[in-house]
């Protein structure tokens, strides 16, 4: 699904779908192998830690959701606004942030010193539900793009 695009990131093609919920999901199933192949660190497994994907210009956080069919990412309606997609489901190159870059960018987002307390605020009890973030500053999962830019503009 993700192949090696730079130190940072993986890219993959993906079909990007407006969904009515606050955060971005992708199916279950996909979400646990990409966790397990690409997030796992010294044989602790955690499978419900959020992906942090890239989509145009905007970071999100994306958790897994039963109802999401295979190869798709489904993103708040807002999101896909914002983007270039005129007629979804839209097959689009995604950005998906290595294990490392996502805790930075966890991190930097969440304002906490280590990665391990960022990671556990953006781990909801039910991300792809109502009220998954109690802040309200990233209650969408997404994050301000012109803080994560890089000069590759990635």
């Amino acid at each position: 699904m993700f192949e090696q695009f730079s130190s940072g990131y993986y890219l993959g093609r993906l079909y990007v779908e407006p969904s009515e919920g606050d955060a971005a999901a992708i199916s279950r199933a996909q979400h646990e192998q990409v966790n397990r192949q690409l997030y796992a660190d010294g044989g602790i497994q955690r499978t419900d830690l959020p992906l942090v994907m890239k989509l145009e210009n905007t970071h999100f956080t994306v958790y897994g959701d039963d109802s999401v069919p295979a190869d798709t990412v489904a993103v708040p309606e807002e999101l896909v606004e914002e983007t270039r997609i005129r007629n979804p489901p839209s097959l689009r190159e995604v950005f998906l942030a290595k294990a490392e870059r996502a805790k930075q960018l966890l991190s930097v987002a969440a304002g906490t010193p280590t990665s391990d307390e960022a990671i556990d605020e953006f781990v909801p009890d039910d991300p792809v539900g109502g009220d998954a973030f109690d802040d309200g500053s990233f209650g969408d999962g997404r994050f301000d793009s012109g803080t994560f830019d890089g000069p590759t503009g990635i």
